[in-house]
């Protein structure tokens, strides 16, 4: 587990391109390997896991944590962006198809990772995306699956933000301590996100970008809104974003984002919103 210290909004403003990529840019996903960085924003874990076939990987807590077992005092979202594969809890095997979910509530002692297909040409191995926050409350560990999401669809074509929004963990979901995930995906044609845009003074908030082909790129916009920066994000990489910065993005083609966030609340409404005029 790596550990990544919080970076203020004063301290932003004077940081370089490799010096804001260092501090909020995050790679995760390595082949047969279960990579895992502990941030200090809202103590967030963000972390891949990538089980090679007949080889399963272990969440564990690490000395890091201080603690006997991963979710002794934590929970956990979990998202499949790639083939079938299982995750286990407690003995319990859930099947994981290609965008199915997973909440994993506090007390879960074993937690393991295994994929059903081999990695071809295709990539059709199990590809598990985590998101971990402390939970002071114990909630029933429950799967997600697409067809089953809160799916909301927005934007329009003439804005090219035409997409659907898949809530999975949330207030009218799936129940958690403070953990809210999900996934937005942008329909061809469509390459801009959460525009206009807005901060979240109560929560922070990671977003996972992946479905891009090898030389597809989303310029994600962070910082406040009037001193603005962006990140050139590829596919499978993540971006911490505090509580003082925008969120937004728009890519060279479609693509798809997970968005996970811990804080003070879990209403989707709890935003501070701002116009696009206003950016600079």
């Amino acid at each position: 587990m790596n550990i990544r210290y919080t970076i203020g909004k004063n301290e932003y403003k004077r940081m370089t391109t490799g010096e804001l990529r260092d501090a909020f840019l995050v790679d995760l996903f390595e082949d047969g390997k279960l990579n895992l960085l502990y941030c200090e924003v809202e103590r967030a874990i963000t972390g891949a896991a990538v089980p090679s076939l007949g080889k399963p990987l272990v969440l564990e807590a690490g000395k890091e944590l201080a603690s006997d077992y991963f979710c002794q005092r934590r929970e956990v979202g979990v998202l499949n962006i790639g083939g079938a594969g299982t995750v286990t809890v407690d003995g319990t095997e859930y099947t994981m198809e290609n965008l199915d979910g997973l909440y994993i509530g506090r007390g879960a002692k074993e937690v393991v990772f295994q994929t059903l297909e081999a990695k071809m040409g295709g990539g059709s191995a199990s590809r598990f995306y985590l998101i971990s926050y402390p939970a002071h409350t114990d909630y029933p560990t429950a799967q997600a699956k697409k067809a089953d999401a809160n799916a909301i669809q927005m934007g329009t074509v003439e804005d090219a933000n035409k997409r659907t929004i898949y809530q999975y963990i949330h207030e009218k979901g799936i129940k958690s301590c403070q953990l809210v995930m999900g996934f937005t995906a942008l329909e061809p044609g469509s390459v801009w996100n959460t525009m206009p845009c807005h901060t979240h003074e109560r929560r922070t908030e990671v977003y996972l970008y992946f479905g891009l082909d090898e030389d597809s790129r989303v310029f994600h916009m962070m910082g406040p809104s009037n001193e603005t920066r962006h990140l050139v994000v590829g596919n499978e990489q993540a971006v911490i974003s505090p509580m003082w910065s925008i969120h937004s993005g728009c890519g060279t083609k479609a693509y798809t984002f997970c968005w996970g966030m811990g804080g003070e609340n879990q209403r989707f409404d709890d935003m501070d919103h701002i116009q696009v005029g206003d950016l600079k």
